[in-house]
């Protein structure tokens, strides 16, 4: 049903008057589909192959907020208790927690097409297995927490891969606006998708039969977005003529990255700090709905809806937003309008007033999200995309598991209010301290792969006809300068600049020395673990890396450049065993 559904809509959207890029993104790199004269907030959907994604990825994401809206309903007629019904947005959230780093390297590692088919048939069979149980009524509290905790399994599995290949349909001029349509894509089945999920549960006489149909409608959706996928010729941005790293290593990889990168870590902190206290809008509005608002099912899927109206408007005017402020003039503004939030929902009983504050409330959560998943895909080369973008959701969904923990505790043991109020007086208490971490700032970084002008040094075996084992080491690569006494504080500050770049692309040890006697002499010394890593760092190596490198070379004086030795740590051989 969803296949077809998303072909009608595939083929209807096919026959706008949009402008057609001259090439197709299905042959040619999504950097070479047509670029629009003029970039507006919908310029991605004239590339036919983001705009079948979007769609499939639209339907989908609607079966998935009717489902969120029908398991939580389901859950509070199973069970009074608001810690249970708190947990439904841990287990929608933990699964990321637990899995984003693991997701995100092998997005970097293994072909994301295939990664996202599987994932994607996985959610399709944990829901419809979930709908079975639903039907039969053998379907607990536990029991629902477990196969909701299984559906987003797949999903935190799936996401690191499902952005990542986003500057693989687009030019990266356009990801801003990307960022943006996704979210509107999710928002507006977050507007229509829990309206349509309570009024499902609403028009039969068994919470268990209304809620069991909307299930099996979110199954079925996801074979919109398979079959999306099956049709993708994709042509990969990044492909190392390397062999694949080990998952171990690339989680790694991915850690040492965010270690070193300023800008990175200015993102996660902002969005789990915005995340853990918001999370309880999320959490505790079934609660609200139905004890302090007395509403059924419909009340409370026309006020989850109403979050998903404010996010689709404010997903299609930041374009313009973004144009007259900066992103952390959008995030303050948000950040204060929640506190808000929370505390109209915490002392104010009444759905009139709820409703439009919760809209511009939806509106405030994603120019939020939306500002910083930018910062996290600009903030990045595409080597470490799927990786960054996992511990990002990793970072987000934590502040949103966490968050529903500790609210739906304070309300088991005082009341709905309490915890609200609290969660609202905590974004106002952590501002001043997440405010000084600021993103997008500055000029966008130049993340073209650098080309070097000398190929990499031969490995060469101990022995005649030895073999080359490229996983030996560790190595220390040993870089010599001669710099005068004039230049030696711009040297060394430009030196510790390159020392973030050395320790993101592998580099587990660094260090910079001077001889004793004679401070004009300097070594710069670092560590790979092993020879593929050393060669691994090259290929990464962006236009912006080399530029901060350029800049510590061009403070060498000396009659050739600074001389670079490579060195594999010398391991004990039995005697004879070197030829």
């Amino acid at each position: 049903m969803a296949g077809g559904l998303a072909s009608n809509l595939l083929s209807s959207l096919r026959t706008l008057k949009l402008p057609m890029p001259l090439s197709s993104p299905d042959t040619e790199p999504a950097a070479e589909a047509a670029k629009p004269a003029v970039t507006s907030g919908f310029a991605p959907l004239t590339i036919p192959l983001f705009r079948d994604r979007w769609i499939a990825s639209t339907i989908s994401s609607v079966g998935t907020w009717m489902q969120d809206t029908a398991g939580t309903w389901l859950m509070t007629v199973l069970t009074a208790s608001p810690l249970l019904i708190a947990l439904m947005q841990t287990a929608a959230s933990l699964p990321v927690l637990l899995f984003g780093l693991v997701a995100g390297a092998t997005a970097d590692i293994f072909d994301r097409r295939k990664l996202l088919i599987f994932w994607q048939a996985w959610m399709l069979a944990a829901v419809a297995l979930l709908t079975v149980f639903t039907f039969l009524g053998r379907i607990s509290p536990w029991a629902l927490l477990a196969f909701t905790f299984l559906l987003n399994t797949g999903s935190a599995l799936n996401n690191p891969a499902w952005q990542a290949i986003v500057p693989e349909l687009v030019p990266r001029e356009l990801i801003p606006d990307t960022v943006s349509l996704n979210a509107a894509s999710n928002n507006l089945a977050r507007a229509v998708g829990p309206a349509l999920g309570g009024l499902m549960v609403a028009a039969f006489a068994s919470v268990h039969q209304g809620a069991g149909s909307v299930f099996a409608l979110n199954s079925l959706s996801f074979a919109g977005v398979i079959w999306v996928l099956v049709q993708w010729k994709r042509t990969p941005l990044f492909k190392s003529a390397l062999p694949s790293e080990r998952i171990a290593g690339s989680i790694r990889g991915g850690l040492r990255y965010v270690r070193h990168s300023p800008m990175l870590q200015a993102s996660l902190i902002r969005a789990f700090t915005y995340c853990f206290f918001v999370s309880a809008i999320w959490s505790l509005l079934a609660v609200v709905a139905r004890r302090d608002l007395k509403q059924g099912a419909l009340g409370y899927g026309i006020l989850n809806g109403s979050l998903g109206v404010g996010a689709v408007i404010a997903a299609t005017q930041l374009p313009k937003i973004r144009r007259r402020f900066s992103a952390d003039a959008i995030l303050l503004a948000a950040t204060l309008y929640q506190a808000l939030t929370l505390f109209v929902l915490a002392l104010v009983p009444s759905p009139w007033i709820i409703i439009p504050v919760l809209i511009v409330s939806g509106s405030a959560w994603t120019s939020t999200m939306s500002s910083i998943n930018t910062s996290v895909q600009l903030a990045v080369p595409p080597w470490i995309t799927a990786r960054a973008l996992g511990t990002y959701l990793m970072t987000f969904q934590g502040g949103m598991a966490l968050g529903a923990v500790l609210w739906g505790l304070v309300a088991e043991h005082f009341r709905t209010p309490v915890a609200l109020g609290c969660a609202g007086a905590g974004l106002l208490v952590t501002l001043p301290l997440v405010h000084r971490f600021r993103i997008l700032q500055g000029p966008a970084l130049d993340f073209t792969p650098y080309q070097f002008r000398r190929p990499a040094p031969e490995l060469v075996g101990i022995g005649a006809g030895a073999a080359v084992d490229p996983s030996e080491g560790p190595v220390r690569i040993s870089i010599e300068y001669r710099v005068p006494l004039e230049c030696y504080s711009d040297f060394t500050h430009a030196i510790h600049e390159l020392r973030a770049v050395r320790m993101r692309d592998g580099a587990v040890r660094w260090g910079i020395y001077r001889e004793a006697n004679d401070p004009t002499h300097l070594n710069e010394t670092f560590i790979m673990e092993s020879w593929i890593d050393y060669l691994r760092s090259r290929e990464r190596m962006t236009a912006a890396d080399a530029a901060v490198r350029d800049r510590v070379y061009a403070l060498h004086r000396g009659d050739h450049p600074p001389k670079v030795t490579h060195q594999i740590y010398a391991r004990e051989l039995s005697t004879g065993s070197a030829g």
